[in-house]
């Protein structure tokens, strides 16, 4: 199949055995699909769409289906599978752009035409991509290349993790013009840079991090301002082995949530502001691989091995709720690619998480209840 391809609405329907939510599985084909990485919009054209990826005929390749219809459109025409095709948005949701290999790629999603914006060093190793709250450029990363020195497979199973934070590669955050594909250098350094989170409201923002074992790493979350070129930390240990990470902005553009594992293993879940004022954390006693949140109101964890459930909370009157079922993802994690990541969607009415519990990773929906009161309590010890 090719683009503009329009593949028939796969969609089916059932109800969660441990909440009764019910649950649209969007996607159902045998190979792997997913959405955007939770930290990235993938919700267009008033909500109405959702940008995913998808490994259709052994090939990987950016489509969209309709929420309303389930209607599914490839969106681009790839001859082979690639490990990842990160993506992210244009804040006027008519264009995506998109990272193959080192090329990065703007395409429009109304008539599917695209241009090349930048190619990057085939001898540096090309990571994430956003654009700025104004929508005038992409920011990204690449560090050296160390393949050749030990063995790396981030993307099944972090091979080579704790060897590229050590190794401490040579890492570039770039500012490319969408205009003209002018870029420059905004930051270099020697650690392993990764995980390029732009503002949504703030256009000179962004945040970043070092990569490694969160308890190893010097410090995890970074902020930089591309005017100044200011770089600071955020959210600073409160313990010398504490993790913290999988940060992303709010929606205000002004705060950063997280979360992470205290020294002695407890988990909680914060938000912070970006000048490291106005922090709230919330401690829990079950393990998780992630958290998202729709502000500070609504917030999702994905459970780790055993738990294998979404757990909500929801804050009313300055007060979170107990821990609640949402449903059970049965996610194994085994690769990036089926990897849960649940995500509000911009409005906090629905859920999207990723989950291979048939065998293959597909896309699965959630209406949000309008309170979680009647959802299960969970309790961890039970």
């Amino acid at each position: 199949m090719s683009k503009s391809t329009v593949w028939p609405a796969e969609w089916k329907r059932y109800k969660d055995r441990f909440s009764g939510v019910t649950i649209t599985q969007l996607t159902d084909y045998t190979g792997h699909s997913h959405h955007l990485y939770f930290t990235e919009n993938g919700w267009y054209d008033n909500g109405n769409k959702i940008l995913f990826c998808s490994d259709r005929e052994n090939k990987t390749n950016l489509f969209s289906v309709n929420v309303s219809t389930g209607e599914i459109v490839q969106l681009t025409d790839h001859d082979t599978t690639y490990g990842s095709l990160p993506a992210c948005l244009h804040p006027n949701g008519q264009f995506a752009f998109f990272r193959k290999e080192h090329q990065i790629i703007e395409i429009d999603l109304i008539t599917l035409k695209e241009r090349v914006i930048h190619e990057g060093d085939p001898s540096l190793v090309g990571g994430n991509i956003n654009c700025t709250a104004d929508g005038k450029y992409i920011i990204t990363c690449q560090h050296e290349d160390f393949k050749n020195k030990f063995p790396i497979d981030l993307k099944n199973g972090y091979v080579g993790h704790r060897e590229l934070m050590e190794a401490k590669p040579y890492s570039q955050i770039i500012q490319i013009k969408i205009e003209n594909g002018e870029s420059t250098i905004v930051f270099d350094d020697h650690n392993f840079i990764t995980h390029i989170n732009t503002s949504p409201t703030h256009h000179n923002l962004i945040t970043f991090c070092h990569e490694g074992p969160w308890h190893l790493v010097d410090h995890r979350i970074w902020g930089l301002n591309l005017e100044t070129k200011e770089v600071w930390k955020i959210r600073e240990r409160k313990e010398a082995r504490e993790m913290v990470g999988h940060e992303y902005w709010y929606p205000d553009g002004e705060h950063i949530g997280y979360h992470g594992f205290r020294e002695n293993g407890t988990a909680f879940f914060g938000k912070i502001h970006y000048n490291n004022t106005d922090m709230e954390e919330v401690e829990f006693s079950f393990r998780n691989w992630h958290a998202h949140s729709h502000g500070f109101s609504k917030v999702v964890i994905d459970g780790r091995s055993p738990l294998d459930k979404l757990i909500v909370w929801e804050q009313v009157d300055g007060t979170f709720s107990n821990p609640k079922i949402l449903c059970e993802h049965r996610c194994s994690f085994h690769v990036q690619k089926v990897h849960a990541h649940p995500q509000f969607n911009p409005d906090g009415t629905k859920l999207l998480f990723t989950s291979d519990k048939n065998g293959y990773g597909n896309l699965y929906l959630i209406d949000l209840p309008e309170n979680f009161d009647r959802l299960p309590d969970f309790h961890a010890n039970k």
